[in-house]
């Protein structure tokens, strides 16, 4: 992807305590708004806002203590930062919107969808598990270290580059680690919420994700999908969708080219 411009705007909304920062590319269309994942922020995640913004209005937030939004004294929960993102959606005066969330911000975008379907048109959710059983167990390990012992061996990466050139406050860095390592420690499952979502999904997967093709699978059924021959008619068809992107890890099928293209003709297509 070549380097973005600069957004349209950006901005701050006051919501719960939260200075929540946004900034917004592109026209026309229904607006998206794009979820980051971990420990990424609208910065890091330009280049995919820009490839996005072709067609649309792109509404890229910086959750809770990434970027530039600064954090407040609450833990991150996946349930408070939904709450954020419709508080957000209400102060901008956009009563339905697309979201696209990614890993972290996947779960956010989900929980929105339960939370606030209202507020959602359409909802593609990037490499998302929909309980911490969906994850590999060496993911689920390896996040029993995510903690803040990491921050010094995390300085030559573009992620604390990044955080530290537009945080409120860089010196917290080592705050976020150890918030998002006891978000991910915690148990949680969202089997019976899954079924109260009522906006067509799209489901991303990367063939080499951090999540087991059996967990990505349940949730695509749980949504509605792959529980019939889709007949000649098409008449077996639900509103869910599912991707699977080939030769892609989790780590990389967020800021893929192949990406935007599972996505757009989904979020063009009419409605109904």
């Amino acid at each position: 992807m070549n380097a973005p411009e600069r957004p349209r705007s950006s901005g701050y909304a006051d919501v719960d305590g939260l200075r929540l920062y946004y900034e917004i590319r592109g026209t026309g269309g229904a607006p998206l708004v794009l979820l980051h994942g971990g420990l990424h922020n609208s910065a890091l995640d330009a280049p995919v806002a820009e490839r996005l913004a072709a067609h649309r209005q792109v509404i890229s937030v910086d959750l809770q203590a990434h970027g530039r939004t600064a954090d407040v004294e609450r833990p991150l929960r996946f349930e408070r930062l939904a709450d954020d993102v419709a508080a957000l959606l209400a102060q901008l005066r956009i009563p339905r919107a697309d979201l696209l969330g990614y890993s972290l911000g996947g779960g956010v975008a989900l929980r929105t969808a339960i939370q606030h379907p209202e507020r959602v048109r359409r909802l593609v959710l990037v490499s998302v598990p929909f309980s911490d059983a969906g994850w590999y167990p060496e993911v689920k390990a390896g996040f029993q270290h995510l903690g803040r012992a990491l921050a010094e061996p995390m300085r030559p990466s573009p992620v604390y580059q990044t955080y530290a050139a537009i945080a409120p406050h860089p010196e917290r860095f080592p705050d976020l680690l150890d918030k998002l390592g006891e978000l991910e420690n915690r148990p949680y499952d969202w089997s019976a919420d899954v079924a109260q979502v009522t906006a067509p999904t799209l489901l991303v997967y990367a063939d080499a994700d951090a999540i087991r093709p059996e967990h990505a699978v349940q949730l695509f059924q749980r949504l509605g999908g792959g529980r019939r021959d889709g007949g000649l008619d098409r008449s077996g068809v639900s509103k869910a969708r599912l991707a699977i992107l080939p030769g892609l890890t989790h780590y990389e099928v967020f800021e893929s080219p192949a990406m935007p293209v599972a996505v757009e003709p989904f979020l063009d297509a009419p409605e109904g």
